[in-house]
Parts: structure tokens; C-alpha cells; sequence
């Protein structure tokens, strides 16, 4: 079987790797050139490439007409996207000769579109997971192959939960593959009915609004948390970004909305009167001590 590959991210480097190992040839993949102003934590589909002479583009349109007549002389048996950033069109799809498929990082129908770890965290999900599934003119919208659940703990960040999913995503695939390979796909239902979908998250979605809850508070910052650009909140024209926090079992009730210093301890205190222990506090990228934020609160009095 000849397959031509859509990937980026560690999710796309494993993935690759699988074909690979299940005896696929990688005709060509077709990748994204990093963004400089992107904080790039995530292995990379190109080094991949250029470690085992795979072939690889970077085209800025996957709709563009040279593209689609590379992919058609190619004449693939597959088509596969991982974690590559565009849909890809219906017209290029219909190439490969054995279907397309894509690795969506949910447990479909929910979260359908862009960035659904970030959305289940934020969402407070216990569990999300890998699942493969035909590609169709809708997002996310194909019969599903296969699926593999992961737990989200109460203290995961949506990081941690990725290091997850990048797993589950490569054991999908394994367990699937020669199911595929051999012709005899599984296709189960993808009633979008019973599912979600959501846009793009951008860094001022990161705003904290501390009269919410502190759950509220603690799920943003859980979505948000470095490597991605963080919960933050503004004070006399400085921006504090959440690096490190949990929530606390002390109530401060007494305090308003916002963050205090209580004990040389620095807290994010909500609208209900819970709070947020921070344990890692940013200003412009350097740590702020509890000295220094009590100072800051000292003088606003």
C-alpha cells in the first residue's frame, strides 16, 4: 500500500512512524513550515522526513491545483492527516484509492474542530481520547475507524493530557491499520448530533475573569497552561501570566476577587471565595515573589 501523508506535530511524527513500521510506503508528506512566533514543543514531522528520506512538501494551500496533480501522480492507495492544520479538499480526497482518513484528537462527535484537548480541559472532561475516522467535505464529520479513550485527571494540563493522546493516537492507528491495509474497515456512526464543535482558541482567550468560580478558574488555567500561552490577568499595566497553580483547600472568602498574598503564599481568589494556590507567578516572563506582589497590592491600597 502507497500513502501520501498530511501531518504535523508529535502526533503526525507518530503516527508516521507507525505506517512505517506496519510496512506502508510514505510516498510523500505533505507537512507545515513552523511558526516563528509559535512556541514550538512538539516533535517535527520535517526532521522525521529528513531522517528517513521521506519526501515532504510545504505547500501554504492544500488547494492548490500543482498539489492536487503531485498527489494524482502519485496514485495513492491512502490518504492520511495528522494533526495537519487545514481540511483538505473534497476533490484531493477522491484520489486515494482506498480511502482517507484523518486522526482527531477527541472522542468523536465531541469536540470536533480545532484544538480539542484545550476545550476539553476547559470543559472539565474526565476523559477524551484518539479517534480515526474517514475524511468528508465537514470537519471531523466521517464514519469512525477506531477509537481509544484516556483519562484526564483533576490536575492535568491540557499538556500533559496531549503526552496522552499522542499515545492513544499511535495505538489507534497500530490496532487498525490491517484492517485498513487488508480492505475490511471498520465504519461506526458519527451522529454529530450528539456532539460539539468548537473554533480556534486565541491567546486573549486566556483573560481571567476572577468573580467565576474557582473550578472555572482552575479549568482555563489547566487549557492555557505553558507551553500554551497561559491563564493571565492585568494589574496597573502589568500582564501576570499563571505559570504553576492548584486549587486550594483554603477558602479566602474574606479577600476580594483577584490575586492576594495571604501567608507569603501567592492565591487567585474567585467569586465564589475559593481560590487558586499559585505557585508560579509571571510578569513579562520573569517570577514574581510574594514580596514583590504584595508590594504591587500595598500600593494600589
Amino acid at each position: 500500500m502507497k500513502a501520501v501523508v498530511f501531518a504535523y506535530h508529535s502526533v503526525g511524527v507518530r503516527c508516521i512512524k507507525v505506517l512505517l513500521a506496519r510496512g506502508v510506503e510514505v510516498a510523500l508528506v505533505v507537512t507545515h513550515t513552523d511558526n516563528p512566533n509559535e512556541t514550538i514543543w512538539f516533535e517535527s514531522v520535517a526532521d522525521l522526513c529528513h531522517e528517513r528520506g521521506i519526501p515532504f512538501i510545504t505547500p501554504d494551500d492544500p488547494k492548490a491545483p500543482e498539489l492536487l496533480a503531485r498527489v494524482q501522480a502519485i496514485q495513492p492507495d491512502l490518504i492520511f492527516s495528522f494533526y495537519y492544520r487545514h481540511m483538505l479538499p473534497v476533490n484531493l480526497l477522491a484520489v486515494a484509492k482506498h480511502g482517507a482518513y484523518n486522526m482527531h484528537g477527541s472522542l468523536l462527535p465531541k469536540y470536533r474542530g480545532r484544538v480539542p484537548v484545550n476545550w476539553a480541559v476547559l470543559h472539565g472532561e474526565t476523559e477524551t481520547g484518539a479517534t480515526l475516522h474517514e475524511m468528508a467535505a465537514k470537519p471531523d464529520a466521517g464514519a469512525i475507524t477506531a477509537q481509544t479513550m484516556v483519562p484526564i485527571l483533576p490536575d492535568d494540563t491540557a499538556f500533559e493530557v496531549f503526552g496522552k493522546l499522542t499515545v492513544a493516537a499511535e495505538q489507534t492507528l497500530w490496532q487498525v491499520l490491517p484492517a485498513i491495509l487488508a480492505g475490511k474497515p471498520p465504519r461506526l456512526p458519527n451522529d454529530l448530533s450528539k456532539g460539539s464543535y468548537f473554533s480556534g482558541r486565541k491567546p486573549e482567550d486566556g483573560r481571567i475573569d476572577w468573580s467565576l468560580p474557582a473550578q472555572t478558574v482552575y479549568n482555563l488555567h489547566r487549557a492555557v497552561a505553558p507551553p500554551y500561552p497561559g491563564a493571565f490577568t492585568e494589574l496597573d499595566g502589568k500582564t501576570y501570566q499563571i505559570d504553576k497553580a492548584r486549587l486550594s483547600d483554603k477558602t479566602q472568602a474574606n479577600l476580594p476577587p483577584g490575586l492576594a498574598v495571604v501567608d507569603n503564599c501567592i492565591f487567585g481568589v474567585c467569586g465564589d471565595g475559593r481560590a487558586l494556590l499559585i505557585h508560579s507567578l509571571l510578569a513579562d516572563g520573569k517570577a514574581v515573589s510574594p514580596a514583590q506582589l504584595q508590594q504591587t497590592l500595598s500600593s494600589r491600597a
